[in-house]
Parts: structure tokens; sequence; C-alpha cells
């Protein structure tokens, strides 16, 4: 079902780009203490992970964003949430996303939920089964692809979803209109340079060094280097089969997905409608909130981040806190 969000933005942080900008550049770093581990992929690529909080208790796995890692802020917030109110945290780098270029030619993508499985089943093998996961953007729609794919065998009892992208192709285009194109500026500088340390040391790059300038949107990014990488046969394949939206359908664990409709990320139409959930999905729509934004709260040296609060009192309920 579709229902008003309860979150209302700071008085001083009102539209859009401040929300966004304020949580992840000018938020300070949350204190965090992490310890890595590395899990060995049958592929032979490999995927550091990073845990935080009690030895005991539920279990909750979280996914970055694009570009995302431990460093991002809004994880490292929601982490220390979730361990003051008792619960264990794990972070699943993407490959190439913890601070190390990942073995394989491949990497990370927007529908990479085959991922989100191989870790869920080695982190089972030990006897680590995620109680609940939360993924936000990129991360969000990798976690709703893949919990509409597995359906009722699903291993979560909740799973949280921010600011996701429903819509790739729409939002590829969104973010290169207006001022969003300065999102789209900071995003696609760092994914060049990410390619860059990657490829610079190999000699299988699906396109020339010389040719990175020429890349000025996420569709230009995705067509020569993330289609080729991963099977697909140009960007609007890759959006095709990889679009959260099209398997909100088949979702079974009881899901919460918190959405802003200003997020400049994208545009108001990229929300799922109505008829495209499943009965299992509870989507909280606010007219404000920005990208991975949500900061509330009377002055602006006291923010309160709204995300945390309302993702940590879900997860407590659900889990039994």
């Amino acid at each position: 079902m579709i229902v008003d969000s309860r979150f209302r933005p700071a008085w001083w942080a009102r539209n859009a780009h401040a929300q966004t900008i304020y949580q992840n550049l000018l938020r300070p770093y949350p204190r965090l203490a992490t310890v890595r581990e590395r899990l060995e992929l049958p592929d032979g690529d490999f995927i550091d992970l990073d845990w935080s909080g009690p030895e005991e208790g539920p279990l909750v796995l979280l996914l970055h964003g694009l570009e995302g890692s431990i460093e991002s802020k809004y994880v490292a917030g929601q982490m220390r949430a979730l361990n003051r109110a008792g619960l264990r945290t794990v972070l699943m780098h993407f490959r190439g996303c913890s601070g190390e270029a990942n073995r394989l030619r491949r990497g990370y993508h927007s529908g990479v939920s085959e991922d989100l499985q191989t870790v869920l089943e080695c982190l089972a093998e030990h006897d680590h089964r995620p109680d609940a996961a939360v993924g936000y953007s990129l991360g969000g729609n990798v976690l709703l692809k893949w919990l509409g794919e597995q359906g009722r065998a699903a291993p979560l009892s909740t799973a949280v979803a921010v600011s996701v992208p429903f819509r790739l192709s729409l939002c590829a285009h969104a973010i290169n209109r207006g001022i969003s194109r300065l999102y789209n500026r900071f995003l696609m500088r760092r994914m060049k340079n990410s390619y860059r340390d990657k490829f610079s040391r190999r000699n299988d790059a699906p396109l020339p060094m010389e040719a990175l300038p020429g890349l000025k949107s996420f569709h230009d990014f995705d067509n020569a280097i993330t289609a080729p990488l991963h099977g697909f046969d140009n960007a609007e394949h890759y959006y095709g089969h990889s679009s959260s939206v099209h398997y909100l359908h088949g979702i079974r664990v009881p899901t919460l997905i918190l959405h802003a409709l200003d997020d400049p990320f994208m545009t108001p139409e990229a929300a799922p409608t109505e008829q495209e959930l499943s009965p299992s999905i509870r989507l909280e729509i606010s007219a404000r909130g920005g990208h991975v934004g949500f900061v509330a709260g009377r002055w602006p040296w006291r923010p309160r981040w709204w995300l945390e609060e309302r993702i940590t009192g879900h997860l407590v309920e659900v889990l039994g806190v």
C-alpha cells in the first residue's frame, strides 16, 4: 500500500538539494568501530563485509548506494543507530567498493542480485543468517529486485529500501537535467576514477582510457561500460532487466520503502503505482526529503537523522528487540 510519510523536513533544509547535500556531504562522519571480513566467492572474486555492534542479537545486512562504502555517512550513521538499539549490523560492499579493486573484469551494477544471494548463502553457512536487510539507492534497487525474485523463499523477516531508482532508464535521464546535472557530474567523476583505478592495471578494458572524457551521462557510461561488462546488449537492455519496479509484485517479505517525490536523482513519475506493489509492501511517500536525505530537527547544529529513527524503529518493532 502507499501512505503519506510522517517525515517533516527541517525548516533550514526544506528543499531537495539541501536535504541531499546536508546528509551526504555536510554531516560529520559518525564514529563507528567495525571489523572487516573478506568473503571469497565461487567465481574467484571477493566481497568485503564490515561488521559492527553486539555479538548477539538480530543481524541486519546493509547495502550501500552507487560508489558507496563504509565511508558513506548514511551507512555509518544507520549502523551506529541500530547497534545502539541492540542490533548487530554487517555492510555488504559491492565488488570493488571497499577500497580495493576486485579481481574479475566484471564489477557491480543496479541489478546484481546474484551477488546478494551469494553473500546471504555464505553468511548462512557460517550461522550468520540476517534477520533483515536495508538498501539505499542502488543497493535498495538490488534488494527489491532480489526480494521479488525470491518471493516466499527470501530468508528475511523484513526489509527496508530507501530512495530507490525504481525505473533506471527514467532516472538515468532525469539526473542529467537542470540542477541535477551537478550530481551527475559528481558521480560520473567518481565512476570514471574507479574505472581508471581498476583498468589502468589490466589489458581487458571495455573502453580505452582516452574515450572516458566523452562519457557525459549515466546512459553513456552504462552503454559503453556497464552493459558490455555484465552481458547486456546496451544500456536500455540493462535498465529493462535491472529496474526493481518489474519485480515488486513478487515480494512476499514485509517490506518498508521510504521515498521522496522531490528526489533530485529522479522525477516523481519514478515512484511505483499501487498496482505495481505486492500486498507485502508499505511505500511511505513524502513530498520532501531529497535523495537519502530526510533531515529533520529545529536547529542546524542539532539535526535529527529521521531515516535512522524510522528504520531503527521499524526493525526494533518487527524483530522484537
